[in-house]
């Protein structure tokens, strides 16, 4: 399907794969989407490389994204940093968040809509400018039947209007100013009339003024026309506007303090539009005015708790959430409260992107844009997979590997490491939720196919085996579905995040094994394999007594919402401190007896218990392990440090960095750049996949890696001292 990004300042049309269905979400194949004036020409500017600036340079224009790149300076080095950052950038955004269509399938738990149900749908990163679009439930309303597609596609924009309004509380008879009169300020204008409200607008250029007051705004006003101040104290018998609303885009502190010298003692200023808030407090202050931000569409934006997960909010206590705005909006112009006609004159081809997007910019330019698909006559299916030219052939030996879930830490360590390892893999797919994203990374890493399913590439016969990336919640099953297919795995941690998916896993591994199809299995337990711990695990062996290992990790806070802490991570002891448990299963080279986690007692809900504990494991060599988890300490202070203490001699790892050695023989290590195995594990896997070496580590020991990390992390949410539970595996 064609679908629209920005890159380097244009907007090009591009082949990607349509987006998987996803369980609460509709499929809808888009008639028109609606082009943002303000929203979209400001993310199209922030695409552009300027004045010659360096890739790497753009990047650390932005302030949020300086940390990102020197922690990867410091850890990866220059290059790796700089092809990380031109890979990203290369990649370009997808854009549009308003669209109308047919609903084409809809996914698992959805009972609001059916196949051919026109909808209006709203979301940055899903209502997108492309054929087809996947959105969550709570992102789209039915179209009333008296609403053509067309004017339902400005369904987001109307619902942002609709709030920036609802934040102002308009009483009938109120006087209320909208600066900016673009299609936003236009939207509120005639709602503040819908609402009982006399309406003055305020826009540099006439010709929007004159084009709102022809749609019933009350008063217009062009600031260079004379003082704004003097006209509205004239309207208003001296006292000024009972409230403002601010719908300009401009970085300029201009609007909210011209807003506040035209609004009344004790009014109101509504910021809907992205304005600077330089405020000059003397007015604000004397006249005691209330400063309100409009959050987009509504309650619920923002919430993936809403957005993504479907859980709606009761209508007793939240009249107005977003898809009700949403609805709410469309209902109003079916009614014929807001006139649209003249608003949406400019449609373009969706091909033909690039121009609508130039005309948007163009001085004098229309209010908006919209794009157009032509629906098919009959329902034809999408393709999910498109196949790229491949750059080159694939020498014999090597193996052909599908990347599923192009995420973060796929673009930034396995591809960059698959593509150092040239000589023994062949990146041949990459599978991402977004066809954007399989597109771009297939394109910069030579892959012949870009997925938006992962059961795309599993029958695919060109394919050895798949890297499995994507969130926790799906590794179990994605992994079982690819060995049952005859693929090698690589499953990056953690192997499950629930019990039952553990041993369903452990049982198709074990059955095929029955079976005499033994597909390479590896878990991306990454830490054993790094120079660091190589060495020790060296220096320790032919030990005469158990050791005794202390390990710290200084993780650093997640956000509250963070995906980790979510039904979709399994929490941080299953997905980031299995990590050590295996470690320490390499280290002391015997099963674990027993565990016992201890977490903190937080006194507020800004801190959690469940990244915050220590966790002691007792091995059957007599060993003992233990892990300090910490979500508390500082962000400069190292991530990780071990000791171990062995016959005589103390081991001190510090952060993949260096490993010191004290008492007894034996040299140490210093590396120049943070090694945590990641390159080397993936070296591992491919010599067990091609026959030259063992198992580096067997399904066993997988498991029980991950029924620990299980067990702290029960233990950890109780609070109580339980030994591990095994169940389901029968090993």
């Amino acid at each position: 399907m064609k679908q629209v990004v920005l890159r380097n300042g244009q907007a090009v049309v591009e082949e990607v794969p349509a987006p998987a269905l996803l369980p609460g979400s509709v499929l809808v194949r888009v008639a028109f989407s609606c082009v943002s004036p303000g929203t979209e020409t400001a993310t199209l500017a922030t695409t552009e490389v300027k004045m010659g600036l360096g890739l790497v340079k753009s990047a650390l224009r932005h302030p949020d994204k300086v940390r990102q790149v020197l922690t990867s300076l410091r850890t990866r080095g220059f290059r790796a940093t700089r092809a990380l950052v031109e890979g990203r950038l290369g990649f370009g955004s997808a854009v549009g968040y308003s669209c109308a269509g047919i609903v084409a399938e809809v996914g698992e738990g959805v009972e609001s809509f059916r196949p051919g149900d026109r909808v209006g749908c709203a979301g940055s990163g899903y209502a997108n400018h492309a054929e087809a679009v996947v959105v969550p439930q709570n992102l789209a309303v039915t179209v009333p039947a008296q609403v053509e597609l067309l004017p339902a596609a400005t369904v987001t924009l109307g619902a942002i209007a609709l709030q920036g309004v609802r934040r102002a509380q308009p009483a009938l008879g109120e006087t209320i100013g909208v600066i900016g009169l673009g299609l936003l300020g236009q939207l509120t204008a005639q709602l503040l009339k819908a609402a009982g409200c006399r309406v003055v607008g305020l826009d540099l250029q006439r010709a929007r003024v004159d084009l709102a007051r022809s749609l019933g705004m009350d008063e217009g006003l062009v600031p260079t026309d004379g003082d704004p101040g003097e006209r509205v104290r004239n309207l208003t018998e001296g006292y000024g506007l009972d409230a403002v609303i601010i719908t300009a885009a401009t970085r300029s502190d201009e609007p909210v303090n011209l807003a506040m010298r035209l609004a009344r003692r004790k009014g109101r200023v509504v910021v809907v539009g992205d304005v600077g808030l330089g405020l000059q407090r003397p007015e604000m202050y004397r006249k005691e005015l209330d400063l309100l931000m409009s959050t987009s569409y509504g309650p619920g934006r923002y919430d993936p708790l809403y957005e993504e997960g479907g859980l709606d909010y009761p209508y007793a206590y939240v009249r107005w959430t977003e898809n009700r705005n949403m609805a709410a909006y469309l209902d109003l112009v079916a009614g014929g409260t807001i006139q649209l006609v003249s608003l949406l004159a400019a449609v373009y081809p969706l091909t033909e992107a690039a121009a609508a997007y130039q005309a948007l910019r163009a001085e004098g330019g229309p209010l908006t844009v919209l794009l157009q698909n032509p629906l098919p006559a009959e329902d034809r299916p999408l393709s999910r997979r498109i196949v790229l030219p491949s750059r080159t052939a694939a020498p014999t030996g090597r193996v052909r590997v599908a990347i599923i879930g192009a995420g973060g830490f796929a673009q930034s360590t396995h591809l960059p490491n698959l593509k150092q390892l040239a000589d023994r893999y062949e990146i041949r797919a990459i599978v991402s939720r977004t066809g954007t994203t399989a597109t771009a990374a297939a394109r910069q890493y030579g892959a012949a196919v870009a997925a938006t399913d992962y059961r795309e590439v599993l029958d695919d016969k060109e394919i050895d085996a798949v890297l499995i990336c994507t969130r926790h919640d799906l590794h179990a099953r994605q992994a079982a579905d690819a060995l049952r297919a005859g693929k090698h795995v690589f499953l990056e941690k953690p192997m499950a995040i629930e019990r039952d998916e553990l041993a369903e896993l452990y049982k198709t591994i074990r059955d095929l094994r029955a079976a005499g199809i033994c597909p390479a299995f590896l878990v991306g337990f990454n830490r054993r394999f790094s120079p660091c711990a190589l060495r020790a695990k060296d220096i320790i062996a032919g030990r005469l007594h158990p050791l005794l290992i202390r390990y710290r990790m200084n993780a650093g806070p997640l956000p509250p919402d963070h995906w980790v802490n979510g039904p979709e991570g399994g929490g941080r002891a299953v997905g980031e401190a299995c990590h050590i448990l295996d470690l320490f299963r390499s280290l002391t080279g015997s099963p674990a007896e027993g565990v016992t986690a201890t977490p903190i007692r937080p006194q507020s809900a800004a801190c959690r218990a469940d990244e915050n504990f220590v966790a002691t494991l007792r091995y059957r060599d007599g060993s003992v392990c233990t892990l300090m988890y910490t979500a508390l300490g500082a962000r400069d202070f190292p991530k990780e440090a071990m000791e171990i203490y062995a016959d005589g001699k103390v081991l001190a790892l510090d952060d993949y960095r260096s490993l010191e050695i004290h008492g007894g023989k034996g040299a140490g290590l210093r590396t120049s750049l943070q090694d945590k195995g990641h390159r080397a594990e993936l070296e591992a896997f491919h010599r067990l996949v091609t026959g030259q070496a063992e198992a580096p580590m067997t399904p066993e020991e997988m498991v029980e890696v991950t029924e620990l990390s299980l067990a702290i992390r029960d233990q950890v949410r109780t609070g109580g001292f339980l030994p591990p539970e095994m169940r389901g595996t029968e090993r």
